[in-house]
């Protein structure tokens, strides 16, 4: 099963979290405000308020780096920021030289807080 944490939504920004399809938080701000993705931002929005997030957002850690991306996820980063969501659910891997694997294991938070609190594992795993 893989493993499911709540991550604190502050931690969406271009210094923790970081957007994998834009260089900056506030690009991809830009690039979500008119059109389908706008559509798309709005609907999650109204989603997550009805219903909660249902799908996690996905987390890739570079291995040699260690920095943290959303590969997956995108929109619904933007409609939590939006929405002003305190959490969000995620699943989360690492991005290594021979590929990537989801992981079972707890998200290594020291990664995003050197007290390693930024992460709070559910009681539902994956």
């Amino acid at each position: 099963m893989l493993f499911r944490g709540d991550m604190q939504t502050s931690f969406l920004n271009d210094r923790q979290i970081r957007p994998t399809e834009f260089t900056r938080w506030d690009n991809a701000r830009r690039a979500f405000a008119r059109g389908k993705d706008r559509q798309k931002v709005d609907d999650l929005k109204q989603s997550i308020t009805n219903r909660g997030l249902r799908t996690p957002i996905v987390l890739g850690i570079s291995d040699r780096y260690r920095d943290v991306y959303v590969a997956d996820g995108h929109h619904r980063a933007i409609a939590l920021m939006e929405l002003g969501a305190d959490t969000f659910p995620f699943h989360w891997y690492w991005i290594k030289s021979f590929g990537v694997r989801m992981e079972h294991s707890p998200f290594p938070a020291e990664v995003l807080h050197p007290t390693g609190k930024a992460v709070r594992k559910t009681s539902r795993w994956w």
